[in-house]
């Protein structure tokens, strides 16, 4: 399968890759460097507090720059290298989805006498059954960033995962293709090219947050048998059900952490920047992990002085919340997806996944065992100070690793630029050549 991906500009000559992924809690950055084998490392990582952004839309392009220069500017100093180029991640409410499919005589000849005619299959048929699927009603205000072919179908006979590579050559009157189409707002993605491009950078691509995540966190068999990514964050969820290798279904909720922090702020009668501090330092989303006699200190707030509340009841706060959004999650699922078995994993990634127990009331929710937290493959030691080490293989760094391991196709290794290397190099004439390294990934996956 491939991935096409409207949008890509230019790419790394240097053999750097940076994921740029902005949440509206958090910014978070990850720094590869692509070797001789084709192997990535990890060289640097950064997580900082992000200002300007809800349910994961820039609302203060000011403020959120501020927090992507600290978050670039401290992860080029781990890694020692100064980048030109970023792939940045795009998910909330900003995108939307929708399946659909295109069909084109294989033989691309206009002759009557050739209407039926036998031909094999090449890329160009490929390429016009994809732009057949592409001529759908899109609205103004958005543009199409990805298409994603779920099934290749040549005179009836479908072709799925490992088939694919079966397809070109192959005999037949006419090619089809199922596609799943990804699109975000004109206005978000200019608000992003804007503020990245003001800091001095220049955006290689964007990537929807839960398909980079899935790259990172999904072995090729769980993306066959058929496995639903679950992106927790601060103000949105987003989730993509991937089944025989390709996304079927992706959808985002207007909830997230930040609603359990407002829960506990009402219920406890207390300021919401304490009661986040609460929900992080001594948070639990499973009761049955909880003692009833437990305490958790509140911190006195004005004239108040501090109180002791039980951690049980944080728990049963915390819980009531993401059993809620595990509710609507699974109905939108089974509705939408067309999803009837699930013989792969629930993985859970974002800030959300950090939590205590939230792996065990997954899987009482779904019936499963098969969840688990996503953490990114082991892609080099990294001391990333009080991070701690290896950050980035944590549950939260699945998107911003997911983006360099995804576009990884785009960059050439070589040795890598040092610090004080020209942040404005002009390499738009040796770039022409070079395929989108997202689509180059999905071709692999299929």
């Amino acid at each position: 399968m491939f991935l096409t991906a409207q949008g890509a500009l230019e790419a790394d000559l240097s053999g750097i890759i940076v994921g740029l992924d902005i949440g509206s809690a958090f910014i978070r950055v990850a720094i590869g460097e692509l070797d001789l084998d084709n192997n990535i490392k990890i060289i640097g990582a950064s997580k900082t507090p992000s200002k300007g952004v809800n349910n994961g839309v820039i609302i203060n392009s000011g403020a959120v720059e501020a927090c992507i220069k600290e978050a670039l500017e401290s992860a080029e100093q781990m890694a020692g290298v100064d980048v030109a180029y970023v792939y940045v991640s795009i998910g909330g409410s900003q995108v939307s989805t929708l399946n659909s499919s295109g069909q084109v005589g294989i033989d691309a000849s206009s002759s009557p006498s050739r209407k039926n005619r036998i031909t094999d299959v090449s890329e160009d048929a490929k390429k016009r059954a994809i732009a057949a699927a592409e001529a759908i009603y899109v609205p103004y205000e958005k543009r199409i960033i990805h298409t994603i072919p779920r099934e290749w179908i040549v005179d009836g006979i479908s072709y799925k995962n490992g088939q694919v590579k079966d397809l070109i050559g192959t005999e037949g009157v006419r090619l089809e293709v199922k596609v799943h189409i990804v699109m975000a707002t004109i206005t978000a993605l200019k608000k992003i090219d804007d503020t990245i491009m003001h800091l001095g950078y220049q955006r290689s691509g964007r990537t929807l947050k839960t398909l980079a995540a899935a790259v990172a966190t999904l072995p090729r068999e769980d993306m066959e048998l058929g496995s639903i990514l679950i992106d927790l964050g601060a103000g949105t969820t987003d989730v993509m059900v991937i089944y025989d290798s390709a996304p079927v279904y992706t959808m985002s909720l207007p909830v997230g952490g930040w609603y359990v922090t407002n829960d506990i702020a009402q219920v406890k009668g207390i300021p919401f920047d304490v009661a986040e501090d609460i929900k992080i330092k001594y948070g639990c989303c499973w009761i049955d992990e909880s003692e009833e006699d437990e305490t958790v200190t509140i911190p006195g707030v004005g004239s108040r002085p501090p109180e002791e509340t039980s951690r049980f009841e944080l728990c049963q706060i915390i819980q009531s919340r993401m059993d809620e959004i595990f509710a609507m999650i699974k109905d939108s699922v089974r509705k939408h997806s067309g999803l009837t078995s699930l013989n792969g994993s629930i993985v859970l990634t974002g800030g959300g996944a950090l939590m205590y127990g939230i792996v065990e009331l997954a899987q009482s929710a779904w019936h499963t065992t098969a969840v688990r937290k996503g953490e990114a493959p082991n892609l080099g030691d990294l001391d990333c100070g009080p991070l701690g080490r290896n950050v980035y293989r944590q549950p939260d760094f699945a998107t911003a690793v997911g983006l360099v391991l995804a576009n990884k196709g785009g960059a050439v290794a070589e040795k890598p630029s040092k610090k004080g290397s020209p942040r404005r190099e002009d390499k738009s004439d040796v770039l022409g050549g070079l395929k989108n390294g997202v689509k180059e990934f999905w071709k692999k996956i299929f």
